[in-house]
């Protein structure tokens, strides 16, 4: 009979893991080139919503009562956060926010079946960053995170978000 520590949990990365976070992907498990931490991911992104508020309120308000930030448009604000996310990261790798908080998204790339995906270095490339940002804006996947913890929707992507 099976019993709970023969399967594992899902928290801590399902069976055969061994506990340090993005190791099944070749990364350091601390310093420059490991797995950000969800903490810094959700400052990143506190950011660069903050930054679409803005830009929102300026470019296209819809209130011209209440707090600066509220002034604009809900669905334009998430326009903006999709522009923001696909352009910079298919072409610099980060957002405003990554930036700030030095984390980069990159490519995993798949040298052969036998071993795992590794990191390459620049920027994920346009159709990477089309489905991660695609993802991100529909939220569940990007809040759903697997044992290694990366995000669905970078691992639907082929993608890594790491520490600079």
């Amino acid at each position: 009979m099976a019993t709970r520590d023969s399967v594992g949990s899902w928290l801590e990365g399902g069976p055969g893991s061994d506990g340090d976070r993005g190791s099944r992907l070749g990364l350091p498990a601390s310093g420059s080139g490991s797995l950000a931490r969800p903490g810094r991911r959700m400052v990143a992104l506190a950011i660069d919503w903050v930054a679409c508020l803005a830009v929102s309120a300026v470019l296209l308000p819809v209130r011209d009562d209440g707090l600066f930030l509220f002034r604009g448009h809900e669905l334009a604000t998430l326009a903006v956060f999709a522009v923001e996310n696909l352009v910079l990261v298919a072409t610099l790798g980060h957002t405003l926010g990554h930036r700030l908080l030095g984390l980069q998204v990159r490519r995993l790339a798949q040298t052969s079946l036998r071993t795992p995906p590794a990191p390459v270095d620049g920027p994920p490339g346009i159709v990477a960053a089309a489905v991660r940002t695609l993802l991100v804006c529909l939220v569940i996947p990007a809040v759903v995170w697997d044992g290694d913890g990366r995000g669905l929707h970078d691992r639907a992507a082929g993608t890594v978000l790491v520490r600079r």
